[in-house]
C-alpha cells in the first residue's frame, strides 16, 4: 500500500468519523421520535407511532415557550438589526484613532457572562421603570428581548461591518452630487447594497435569541421560554416528546433553506435574464448605428 493509499484511508476515516460525530445524534433523535417506547431508545424498535408529535403539541407550557420565544425573537431582530447597522456605519465615520476604542466599547457585551447580563438588566430597568413611570417595560418578554440585544446587536455589527468594507464610497458621494439628498442615498443606494447582509444579521439575531438560556433565565423573569422549559423538563428526565420537537425545528429549518435557496436561485436567473436582455439591447443599438 502506497503513502497516497494509507492517506486517503486516514483521510476517509476522519470524516465518516466527523460526520457520524455531526449526524449521529440527530439521526438517533429522529429515530426515538417514531418509537413508541416510553424512554427515547433506538434498539429495540418496538413498533412506528405519531403520538409524540401529538403530545408535543397538546403540552401547554412547551407551546406557550414556543410563542414566547417567538415574540422575543422577533423583538431582537428589530432591535438589534437596526442598532447594529447604526453601530457599522459609526464605525465608518469616527476618526481612525478612535476606532479602537469604540470597536471596544460596541463589542464588550459580547464579552460579558450572559448571567451577569441578565441581571444586570433586571436591575436597570427595575430602578428605570419605577423612575420613569413606565411599568409596563417591566415584563419578562421585554427585558429578555433588550437583554439579549445588548450582545446580539453586536454580532450584527459585524456582519454589516464585512459588507460595509466592501462599499464603494463614491457612489454615495455620486448620489449627492446629483441632487440626492442623504436619506435618499441611504434608501436606495446603501440599503440596496446591504440587503444580504441585513437577511444575514436578521436570520442570525433570531437564531441566537432563540437558543439563548443564560440571559434569559435571570431576565424573563416568571414567564418562560421554549429553551427554560427544555432545561426543566430534561432535569426530570428526557421523553421521545422532545425529540418530536427537535426533529419539528429541524425540518422547519431544513424547509426554510430549501425554499430561501429556490427563491434565490430565482433571483439570480431574473437578473441574468435582464443581463442578457441589456446587453442583446446594446448590441442592437450598435448595429443600427
Amino acid at each position: 500500500m502506497t503513502s497516497r493509499s494509507v492517506l486517503r484511508v486516514i483521510v476517509g476515516a476522519y470524516l465518516v468519523l466527523f460526520f457520524a460525530y455531526l449526524f449521529g445524534p440527530l439521526i438517533i433523535m429522529g429515530i426515538t421520535a417514531f418509537n413508541t417506547a416510553p424512554y427515547p431508545t433506538v434498539m429495540p424498535f418496538e413498533d412506528f407511532t405519531l403520538k409524540w408529535f401529538d403530545i408535543l403539541f397538546r403540552d401547554k407550557d412547551m407551546m406557550l415557550g414556543l410563542q414566547n420565544s417567538l415574540k422575543i425573537g422577533a423583538l431582537v431582530v428589530a432591535i438589534s438589526v437596526p442598532c447594529g447597522l447604526a453601530g457599522a456605519m459609526v464605525m465608518q465615520q469616527v476618526y481612525a484613532r478612535a476606532r479602537s476604542f469604540y470597536y471596544l466599547v460596541v463589542v464588550s457585551p459580547v464579552l460579558t457572562p450572559g448571567v451577569i447580563i441578565g441581571i444586570s438588566t433586571v436591575i436597570f430597568w427595575k430602578d428605570f421603570t419605577g423612575a420613569t413611570g413606565t411599568g409596563f417595560l417591566y415584563d419578562g418578554i421585554i427585558l429578555a428581548a433588550l437583554g439579549q440585544s445588548s450582545f446580539i446587536s453586536a454580532y450584527c455589527m459585524l456582519i454589516f461591518l464585512s459588507r460595509l468594507q466592501r462599499f464603494d464610497r463614491a457612489l454615495e458621494e455620486a448620489g449627492l452630487d446629483l441632487g440626492a439628498s442623504n436619506a435618499q442615498v441611504f434608501r436606495h443606494i446603501l440599503i440596496p447594497y446591504l440587503r444580504p447582509a441585513v437577511l444575514s444579521a436578521a436570520v442570525m439575531a433570531f437564531l441566537s435569541s432563540f437558543e439563548n438560556y443564560n440571559t434569559t433565565t435571570f431576565a424573563i423573569l416568571a414567564d418562560k421560554t421554549l429553551t427554560t422549559v427544555l432545561a426543566g423538563r430534561v432535569r426530570q428526565g428526557s421523553t421521545p416528546a422532545i425529540s418530536a420537537l427537535a426533529v419539528t425545528i429541524i425540518g422547519v429549518t431544513v424547509a426554510g433553506t430549501v425554499v430561501y435557496e429556490l427563491l434565490k436561485r430565482r433571483e439570480d436567473a431574473r437578473k441574468l435574464r435582464e443581463m442578457r436582455t441589456a446587453q442583446e439591447a446594446e448590441e442592437r443599438e450598435l448595429a443600427v448605428a
